[in-house]
C-alpha cells in the first residue's frame, strides 16, 4: 500500500494559500482588463455625444441660413483639423487631433468637414446620419481596413434643430486607435499591480505558514522531551494563544507526570491516616489483655471505639470522593430549597450549639416574593451532606460563647449562600491549602478530623457549578459558595 508523503503542515497550508491566491489574482485580473476596453470605450462615446450636441447647438444659424460653407464657424472647423498639439499625458505624446467633425445637411449631404475631403459627399446612407435625420441616436463602428481590427472609428451624431425641425447633422469621429495606447498602458499596470500585490501576499502567507510549522515544532519537541524525562523550559507564545493554552496544558501534564504529586500524596498520607488509629487500636487491645480496673477496661474500650470509629469515617468520606470525582456531572436533578436546608441543619446541631454556648443565625435577605423562588437545581442528598460538613468545621473552629451565622442573599443568575464562625483566622501558609485531601488544622478539642470535609465540599460544588470561597474576615472565617439558578448551567 502506498501512502502519502509526509507533508509538513506549514507548506500545506501555504500550497493551499498560494493556489487560492493565484486563482484569485488571474481571476480579478483576467475580469479588469477584459472590463477596460469596453468601458474605455462607452466613456469615449460619451464624451462624443456631449461634443456633437455643444457644436450641433453652434452650427443651427449657419446652416438654417444655408451659409456654412462661408460662415466662420466652417473656417474655424477646418482650423481645428489642422491644428498639431504638443500635449504629453501620462507617459504618452499627442502631435495630432483624432477627432473628425463633418456636418450634413437635412439630406445627409455633407456641407462641412475639419478634414476637408469629403465636402459634397452623400452620408445619408452612413446609420449616424441616416438614424439622426430620423431622430433616432445615431452612431456607427467603421473599420478602415479590413486586415486591422483597431483600424475602427468611433461615429457619434447629433441632430440639428431650427424651429423645432430637424435640418442637418453633427458627427463627430474618433479612431480607436487614438485610445488604444491608454488602454494598454492601463493593462501594464494592473498587471504589474497584481503581480506586486500577489508577491507580497504570498511572503506574508509564507511567515504566517512559518509561524504556524514552528509553533507546531515547539510544542512537539517539548513534549518529546517530556515523554523522554528530559528537563526542558516550556515554550511560550505571544501571538498564538492557542499554542499557548496547549503549552499550559503540556505544563500541568509534565508536573503531575514528573512529580507525581497527587498519586504520591495520596497514597502517604492515606498510609499515615491510617497508621495512627490502627497503632491506638493495638495499644489499647494489649493493655486490655493485662489485668486491669473497670474504669480502665471502659475507657480502653472507648478508645478502640473511637479509634475504629475514625478509621471508619476516613474510610466513608474517602468512598464519597472517589464517587464523586467519577461523576463528570449529576445524574438526576431536583429543586433544592436553600431556605429549609438550612434551617434542618440548624435544627441538628442545636445539641453541639448548646454544649458549646453557640448562638445560630440566619439572615434571610430575600424578599417575600423571592422565597419561594429560592431554590437551585441538583443532588438535594449530596448537598446537604457539603452544608453539614460546613457546619461541622464551623462548630469545630468557633469559640465558646460564640457566633455562627448563615446568610442567603440573591446575586445575579443565583444565590449565595454563606456560613461565618467567630473564631481564630485560618493562617496564611495553611490558606492555600486548606480544600487539599486529607490537610487539616488542629482542633483545640484535640480530636483529629479526616481532614476531607472541605474537599468533599468543594467536589460537591463543582458538580453544580458553583464557586467555593474561603475567606478570613473581621474576628472570623467566612466561607462562601454560589450557586447558578436554572438548570441550563447545570
Amino acid at each position: 500500500m502506498t501512502r502519502w508523503p509526509k507533508i509538513p503542515l506549514g507548506l500545506r497550508l501555504f500550497s493551499l494559500y498560494f493556489i487560492l491566491v493565484g486563482i484569485t489574482a488571474y481571476m480579478v485580473s483576467t475580469t479588469v482588463i477584459q472590463e477596460l476596453k469596453p468601458t474605455v470605450r462607452q466613456t469615449t462615446e460619451e464624451t462624443l455625444i456631449d461634443m456633437a450636441n455643444l457644436l450641433a447647438v453652434l452650427a443651427e444659424e449657419e446652416v438654417a441660413n444655408d451659409r456654412i460653407s462661408e460662415s466662420r464657424f466652417s473656417k474655424l472647423l477646418a482650423a481645428y483639423g489642422q491644428r498639431e498639439p504638443q500635449a504629453r499625458r501620462w507617459e504618452l505624446g499627442k502631435k495630432a487631433l483624432n477627432h473628425r467633425i463633418y456636418i450634413t445637411d437635412k439630406n445627409g449631404i455633407v456641407i462641412a468637414d475639419s478634414w476637408q475631403q469629403d465636402v459634397g459627399e452623400d452620408y445619408s446612407q452612413w446609420n449616424d446620419v441616416y438614424l439622426t435625420l430620423r431622430g433616432q441616436y445615431g452612431a456607427r463602428s467603421t473599420t478602415e481596413d479590413p486586415n486591422d481590427p483597431l483600424s475602427t472609428v468611433m461615429h457619434v451624431a447629433a441632430p440639428i434643430y431650427h424651429n423645432n425641425m430637424i435640418i442637418g447633422s453633427v458627427t463627430v469621429a474618433k479612431a480607436n486607435r487614438s485610445v488604444q495606447p491608454y488602454i494598454d498602458l492601463s493593462k501594464r499596470n494592473v498587471l504589474y499591480w497584481m503581480v506586486l500585490m500577489s508577491g507580497l501576499v504570498l511572503i506574508a502567507g509564507a511567515l504566517f505558514s512559518w509561524r504556524i510549522h514552528s509553533a507546531l515544532h515547539k510544542l512537539e519537541n517539548y513534549a518529546d522531551k517530556m515523554g523522554r524525562g528530559q528537563k526542558v523550559v516550556k515554550p511560550t507564545f505571544r501571538v498564538f494563544y492557542e499554542y499557548a493554552n496547549l503549552s499550559h496544558a503540556l505544563e500541568k501534564m509534565r508536573e503531575q507526570i514528573d512529580g507525581k504529586k497527587y498519586v504520591e500524596q495520596y497514597v502517604e498520607t492515606l498510609t499515615h491516616e491510617l497508621k495512627s488509629p490502627l497503632s491506638a487500636i493495638k495499644g489499647a487491645s494489649e493493655i486490655l489483655q493485662t489485668p486491669l480496673s473497670t474504669d480502665k477496661v471502659h475507657r480502653f474500650s472507648a478508645n478502640i471505639e473511637r479509634e475504629a470509629d475514625r478509621m471508619q469515617s476516613l474510610i466513608d468520606k474517602l468512598l464519597e470522593l472517589a464517587r464523586l470525582e467519577k461523576r463528570p456531572q449529576l445524574d438526576t436533578l431536583a429543586p433544592i430549597n436553600l431556605i429549609d436546608m438550612v434551617n434542618q441543619i440548624n435544627l441538628a446541631s442545636e445539641v453541639r450549639f448548646v454544649n458549646k454556648s453557640v448562638t445560630c443565625l440566619f439572615d434571610c435577605t430575600l424578599s417575600q416574593e423571592k422565597i419561594s423562588d429560592s431554590s437551585v437545581l441538583g443532588d438535594s442528598f449530596l448537598f446537604k451532606q457539603a452544608l453539614f460538613n460546613l457546619m461541622d468545621n464551623a462548630i469545630d473552629f468557633v469559640e465558646p460563647n460564640g457566633t455562627i451565622e448563615w446568610s442567603l442573599l440573591p446575586v445575579k443568575d443565583g444565590f449565595e449562600l454563606a456560613i461565618y464562625n467567630t473564631g481564630p483566622h485560618i493562617p496564611d501558609y495553611a490558606m492555600a491549602r486548606i480544600i487539599e485531601r486529607f490537610y487539616s488544622l488542629p482542633r483545640k478539642s484535640g480530636v483529629k478530623s479526616t481532614g476531607l470535609g472541605l474537599n468533599f465540599v468543594e467536589q460537591v460544588v463543582k458538580l453544580h457549578h458553583g464557586t467555593l470561597n474561603i475567606e478570613n474576615v473581621q474576628q472570623g472565617v467566612k466561607v462562601t459558595v454560589i450557586l447558578p439558578l436554572t438548570a441550563n448551567s447545570i
